[in-house]
């Protein structure tokens, strides 16, 4: 059985992990939230100088190199966009999916202790039991440790072709922008 001091040290770890949870989920908003003020600012000042040039336009060819010019950086800056906030949200679930294979590790752990503690003072003729619970804990703990290898998989497949799309649309964007200064 658990003691006091034991509830009260797992509620406290429990509780530590909330707050540890709480604190990198507000530090991912605060990223988010710099990037798009970062954007923002940016967005203004671009749009401010555009505004210039195009007040200084004093032909239909002008106005055509003006908006042809202005259409492949923003494909640029959307694809950039998107890629830091996949970045922030991989970061930020990455933390959390620490923080929550360190709780499953030592819950494991503790799990084990108990499994054990009642393993040994079982009595006697029941071996063929505890074998079994032994045996049903390892294969959940094999289950979970499976199931971890196959994120993980899934989650280096998903940023692989995060980073190939990324990269064949700055390509795409690029040899377009060539191909129009070519052409003009």
């Amino acid at each position: 059985m658990l003691t006091p001091e034991q509830l009260i040290a797992a509620q406290k770890s429990q509780l530590n992990a909330l707050f540890g949870l709480t604190s990198k989920a507000f530090e991912g908003v605060e990223k988010l939230v710099e990037l798009n003020l970062q954007v923002a600012r940016t967005a203004l000042s671009e749009a401010a100088e555009t505004a210039q040039t195009a007040l200084s336009i004093k032909d239909a060819q002008e106005l055509m190199a003006l908006q042809a010019s202005l259409l492949q950086p923003s494909a640029e800056k959307a694809v950039a966009y998107s890629r830091h906030v996949y970045d922030i949200t991989t970061a930020t679930t990455s933390e959390f999916a620490k923080l929550a294979e360190s709780q499953m590790a030592d819950a494991q752990d503790k799990f084990g202790s108990v499994v054990d503690n009642v393993t040994k003072n079982a009595p006697a003729g029941t071996e063929n039991a505890v074998a079994l619970v032994k045996s049903a804990v390892a294969a959940a703990n094999n289950a979970y440790e499976s199931m971890q290898k196959a994120v993980k998989q899934a989650s280096e497949i998903v940023e692989n072709n995060v980073n190939t799309v990324t990269t064949t649309a700055l390509k795409t964007s690029q040899t377009a922008r060539a191909s129009k200064r070519a052409a003009v």
